[in-house]
């Protein structure tokens, strides 16, 4: 089984999230969750239950990360030397031939991957259609809504 993909700068986020989940919000649920014990019957203690399950939570996210993020391989993309094609990592200007609209997206792992940063996934159908291609070229693929048209405007790493 190949090991996912992900950037050095999503392997960082992600392990801040890590550290964030293990060393400021489990000491805090757990706090809630003893303080929520001291007010007595926990039949009927909406707080403790609502703690409780904020911990499930934190506890299933911390593993989630610790798993992902020990079977992914790192990529620092600054080492790439790909040029002006497009490879994983890559941070790629896009002009839509029929709207004349710019966007810019980069190529990620699946487990960094988040669009409203404009971080798509290398197995979504516009990066699949993007890697090996060059700035000045057009390409096209099928999205939901239907066939696009783009033309790469630029390619760079950072």
């Amino acid at each position: 089984m190949s090991r996912p993909p992900i950037t050095k700068a999503g392997s960082e986020r992600l392990r801040a999230e890590l550290e964030k989940l293990k060393f400021v919000d489990r000491p805090r649920i757990i706090a809630a969750i003893a303080e929520a014990r001291a007010h007595g019957d926990l039949k009927e203690n909406a707080e403790y239950h609502a703690a409780r399950e904020q911990q499930s939570f934190a506890e299933g996210r911390i593993g989630q990360l610790e798993s992902l993020l020990s079977n992914a391989e790192v990529i620092d993309v600054t080492q790439l030397n790909p040029g002006n094609r497009v490879v994983f990592g890559a941070i790629v200007d896009l002009e839509d031939e029929d709207s004349g609209t710019a966007v810019t997206y980069q190529i990620v792992g699946d487990l960094e991957a988040d669009i409203k940063l404009r971080m798509i996934a290398v197995s979504s159908p516009i990066a699949r259609a993007l890697i090996g291609k060059s700035a000045g070229d057009s390409f096209e693929f099928t999205a939901p809504n239907g066939v696009k048209h783009y033309e790469i405007i630029g390619v760079r790493y950072e």
